[in-house]
């Protein structure tokens, strides 16, 4: 059940960069006060199990999204992704990790 559950946050993530590098290419920032705000914003609601949130760094120039698992078997997961395509797991089966991938089964990338 975790695993069908978990690719939400990967997708989710994956979705909402290519968003926000289609914002950045017509605001030459990834926002302003939050990431993709504006006229033209990009919204962060999609997954059913997981909450994404998004911050700006670097005056808009970089962001980092987070996926957070909000219910099922999802909860207990935390994923991040950055501008440079960064991923990373810093949460997975409620133990506290630091992985520099998204880990979906087991503990290796």
């Amino acid at each position: 059940m975790r695993r069908s559950q978990l690719p939400e946050a990967t997708s989710s993530m994956a979705s909402l960069r290519i968003k926000l590098e289609q914002y950045y290419q017509d605001n030459r920032k990834y926002g302003t006060t939050a990431c993709g705000d504006g006229a033209n914003a990009v919204s962060f609601s999609g997954p059913t199990h997981f909450t994404m949130t998004c911050s700006l760094s670097n005056s808009g120039q970089g962001y980092t999204i987070t996926a957070t698992g909000s219910s099922g078997q999802a909860s207990g997961h935390i994923y991040t992704l950055n501008q440079s395509n960064g991923q990373a797991t810093t949460k997975f089966k409620g133990a506290s990790v630091t992985a520099s991938c998204w880990l979906l089964k087991g503990d290796e990338c």
